[in-house]
């Protein structure tokens, strides 16, 4: 639906992804929303003319209408900037570690999207100031609650895993925790839904455990 990820291109992922929840295709077994693209799963045999079908979907969907971003919250992430690849992107960027921080922290991100591991969000729109490629190599463990630039989004890791953004901080948020689970309810796990506003916080480093 785009060839180029940006807001308005965000605007119209969640515009697919929100008419595919309100009036799901007849066998639809689940969709996958991408950077610019969505990926639509259908029960083998569901669609009894799937051409025709597809092409009515496809103009459903075109003419779907973006959320009013005004309507959601923002949640707020406490984060200690103390990451040891802080000193790094503030190299690479001819700035400050105290810019890094007040550029970082002065933003309202959206979740483009979940994904790598579980609840793991990748945060947009970061300040062309902050892009920071990632690693040469990832470390082979990063702590969940770690706060990092890859490229040109930031994100937090959910889980311990192995990654190759640059940590700048860490929160003692727990995006990811199975024992939410309750009643079949499994997005109760996840901290983050895709198209949710986020805005870090900078935090006393006892406000944060290393994990």
């Amino acid at each position: 639906f785009a060839e180029v990820l940006g807001p308005e291109t965000f605007a119209r992922g969640r515009a697919i992804a929100d008419e595919l929840e309100r009036r799901p295709p007849a066998g639809l077994r689940e969709y996958v929303p991408g950077f610019t693209t969505v990926l639509l799963e259908f029960v083998p045999g569901a669609l009894r003319d799937a051409e025709e079908e597809l092409v009515r979907l496809t103009s459903r969907l075109r003419r779907a209408t973006p959320p009013d971003p005004r309507r959601a919250g923002v949640k707020d992430i406490p984060v200690v900037y103390d990451g040891p690849d802080l000193a790094r992107v503030a190299e690479a960027n001819g700035l400050t570690e105290a810019d890094v921080v007040r550029l970082h922290s002065s933003r309202i991100y959206h979740v483009y999207l979940l994904g790598f591991s579980p609840g793991f969000p990748y945060l947009g729109e970061l300040d062309p100031r902050l892009h920071t490629p990632r690693l040469p190599a990832p470390r082979p463990r990063v702590p969940a609650g770690a706060v990092a630039i890859g490229g040109e989004h930031t994100g937090i890791y959910s889980v311990d895993s192995p990654g190759g953004w640059n940590i700048i901080g860490r929160t003692s948020v727990r995006l990811f925790d199975p024992t939410r689970a309750r009643g079949g309810n499994d997005e109760a796990m996840f901290h983050f839904r895709a198209g949710d506003q986020v805005r870090f916080v900078p935090a006393h480093p006892g406000g944060a455990p290393r994990g």
